[in-house]
């Protein structure tokens, strides 16, 4: 499902001493099949711009009341769509939408509420499904779900979802939102919190996930070694506005740019600044691997390219 946005903004509490412009004029383009990074601090519209693409946060023009005004001179049509889905429609099934589109919220073991965690599990597919769906296909659908975070579900299903560690309440909680299958998966901060090995954990998990059924997975981050590490396609946003749309291997050769938006850059790009200074330059896509690659590679030829 290809996402665009063109001329999006948005208003917290508009025309009160509240006011907050979190969106102005974003437009934005996520290909279906990228793994994309939405970089930015705290209040530059990132998370913004995410609860729009499931329907979380509405355009005025898609709600039943909504009445279409004049444009004035000079004034863009705001656009919204998530493969087939026009999110500024007022036909738009927004059930079908977030059935297609999962959003994972940070810390989203905090989202954990049913009794046991198959019942948890299975609340988003009851509420999304356009169908009744029988107990046998409630359950095959939760023990996929589960199977596919790394739980067991012989082991979990009948447990309390608090009773679960730590790392298996995020595992479940995720389990939530895939249990519906969707086409993107959107996810923000999702290693917040996790150590080494268990953001490491969370990243293969949500790669094998993108071999699978979530198409398109986009994920809201501020570690600049997550993003280099992990995504195809990355977005800066600052102030509401979208900086940068570019592969992590380009976004981050610009770290002069980053560092006056008071962005970090991955410790690859610090190595590779700091040798080329020195006389060596490094030509790599940021990753440790390619990093570790490229390295070896000059050390071949002599040490300097």
């Amino acid at each position: 499902m290809r996402i665009v946005a063109e001329h999006l903004s948005y208003t917290y509490n508009p025309k009160s001493p509240f006011e907050t412009k979190a969106l102005d004029d974003v437009s934005l383009t996520i290909e279906e099949g990228e793994f994309f990074g939405i970089l930015g601090h705290t209040g530059s519209g990132k998370s913004t711009f995410v609860q729009h693409l499931n329907g979380l946060l509405r355009l005025p023009s898609s709600m039943k009341r909504y009445r279409e005004k004049r444009k004035k001179e000079g004034e863009c049509k705001t656009v919204l769509r998530v493969g087939d889905f026009d999110l500024a429609s007022k036909k738009t099934d927004f059930r079908a939408l977030r059935r297609s589109v999962g959003m994972v919220f940070q810390y989203p073991e905090y989202q954990l509420f049913a009794e046991t965690v198959k019942d948890d599990v299975a609340f988003g597919l009851k509420n999304f499904s356009d169908k009744k769906l029988s107990a046998d296909e409630i359950g095959r659908a939760v023990r996929d779900a589960l199977a596919a975070v790394g739980l067991d579900y012989g082991e979990v299903a009948n447990k309390s979802p608090f009773d679960l560690s730590g790392g298996q309440k995020r595992r479940a909680a995720i389990a939530g939102v895939i249990v519906t299958k969707p086409e993107v998966l959107i996810l923000d901060e999702p290693a917040a919190g996790l150590d080494p090995l268990g953001k490491r954990e969370l990243m293969e998990l949500l790669h094998r996930l993108h071999k699978s059924w979530c198409k398109t997975v986009v994920i809201v981050s501020h570690d600049m070694d997550e993003i280099a590490e992990n995504c195809t396609m990355s977005a800066v946003f600052a102030e509401g506005r979208v900086v940068f749309s570019l592969p992590p291997k380009e976004l981050f050769k610009r770290h002069e740019e980053l560092e006056r938006l008071g962005l970090d850059i991955p410790l690859t790009a610090k190595l590779c600044r700091a040798l080329g200074a020195r006389g060596v330059n490094v030509d790599c896509d940021f990753t440790v691997e390619g990093f570790v690659r490229a390295v070896l590679a000059l050390k071949e030829k002599g040490g300097r390219a």
